[in-house]
């Protein structure tokens, strides 16, 4: 028996899957530039949690833009910033800037941050979705649209969910509660 925990051990060791989370930057220390153009310097969101949510508007889970604006009404007060990130990552999105906002505001009446359409993964995806996949791993790289990083108060990838996760799952709740 000894034997066979031994060797779990040493398999485990191998096959562990590390991240190092050294966080020589946090995520303080970028900019991204919003959907009409002006640069969100992310360190005006210091000591607040940050959901980033890469988004899309011809995607099947488009209609969680409703779930997020819910989020947002329920915790802006208490700290929370949803961080809107449209992306053709997945090829779901609309073709320019103008046309993401106006359908985000028709259709979901969104008033949280949105960016500029944003690349979220590969050699190309913005700094802000390298530095969470250095700090946490995969976990932190978009699978599919709305896959959402939480951030907690110090800036540090807090906790990912997939897209199929909605912004008003108990999961997510509880996340954001745990940190306020």
């Amino acid at each position: 028996m000894k034997k066979v925990i031994f060797l779990i051990s040493i398999l485990m060791f191998f096959f562990k899957t590390s991240v190092t989370a050294n966080y020589e930057k946090k995520i303080y220390d970028f900019s991204i530039e919003s959907i009409t153009g002006e640069t969100i310097n992310l360190r005006n969101y210091k000591n607040k949690i940050v959901l980033v949510v890469n988004t899309a508007s011809y995607c099947g889970f488009t209609k969680q833009y409703n779930e997020l604006q819910e989020l947002w009404d329920l915790y802006k007060k208490k700290g929370l910033i949803v961080l809107g990130v449209p992306s053709n990552s997945f090829n779901q999105e609309k073709n320019n800037n103008a046309d993401v906002k106006k359908f985000c505001e028709v259709n979901f009446n969104i008033n949280f941050p949105l960016t500029t359409i944003t690349d979220v993964k590969g050699k190309n995806a913005h700094e802000i979705f390298k530095w969470a996949k250095k700090n946490h791993g995969k976990s932190a790289v978009p699978k599919w649209n709305f896959h959402k990083i939480l951030i907690n108060k110090e800036g540090k990838v807090e906790d990912t969910f997939a897209s199929m996760t909605k912004p008003m799952s108990k999961k997510i709740i509880k996340a954001i509660e745990n940190i306020l």
